[in-house]
């Protein structure tokens, strides 16, 4: 039995990994995810991506949230924090993003590996967001977890958690196979835009859902996506 869950109340794509994005009113999604999602990082001369942590991929960068990219066509458009705009494929921008971040990095398009941390499309609800903004006492801002989509929900909860291995409909055409919570790490608390940096965010997560926080999607049946449409659960 089908059931609908919600609506689709946002859609992010960020075109450089751990930097911000921008807010869509509709995106196309194929095998990978978001056209274009993450599609781009900065890279240091260790050939690691720059993140808010450090792994075996990635690694550490203070001041990535400082910027902010968005696409012009297929060309990402780098905003630095004085608000001067850089095409992605420029003379000068692995020179403004080494002075900008102190120490000698490029933006590289995504080759054989992944810039992704976990999977293709990242999802959260209004529901979890309004149980955690009543844990925090404020309201949280969706900035914070970077998530591809937003889905309007009417109950209570953290509703997606119950979607892990089960498949979603959004809109006519695209469908998810949700395969995991997502984990969260110190990003969340991170200073961005106007939001200030709040070590409540990732404190509370960690001792009330195992630092567990949405969930994320593999594709299943790519197609265009739209805010307003209706998301369903299917099996």
């Amino acid at each position: 039995m089908n059931i609908k869950v919600g609506t689709v109340k946002e859609i992010r794509r960020f075109p450089g990994k751990s930097i911000l994005g921008e807010s869509l009113s509709s995106s196309s999604i194929d095998d990978r995810g978001l056209i274009g999602d993450r599609l781009w990082a900065i890279r240091n001369t260790n050939g690691k991506f720059g993140s808010g942590k450090t792994t075996r991929r990635f690694q550490q960068m203070d001041g990535l949230f400082h910027l902010k990219a968005r696409y012009e066509g297929l060309i990402p458009i780098i905003t630095m924090p004085d608000g001067k705009e850089y095409r992605g494929d420029g003379d000068t921008i692995n020179e403004v993003l080494t002075q900008q971040l102190g120490l000698e990095v490029t933006l590289a398009k995504e080759e054989s590996i992944s810039h992704f941390d976990e999977g293709p499309v990242s999802i959260i609800t209004t529901s979890a967001l309004r149980v955690l903004s009543h844990e925090i006492g404020e309201p949280v801002d969706l900035r914070r977890f970077r998530a591809n989509l937003l889905i309007d929900t009417e109950t209570t909860g953290y509703l997606e958690n119950d979607w892990v291995n089960r498949l979603i409909k959004v809109g006519p055409t695209v469908a998810l196979r949700v395969v995991a919570p997502l984990e969260r790490c110190v990003m969340v608390n991170n200073e961005q835009e106007e939001l200030k940096q709040d070590a409540r965010i990732l404190r509370n997560l960690v001792n009330q859902h195992n630092s567990i926080f949405g969930v994320w999607a593999k594709v299943e049946r790519k197609g265009e996506m739209n805010l307003g449409d209706e998301v369903t659960l299917l099996d």
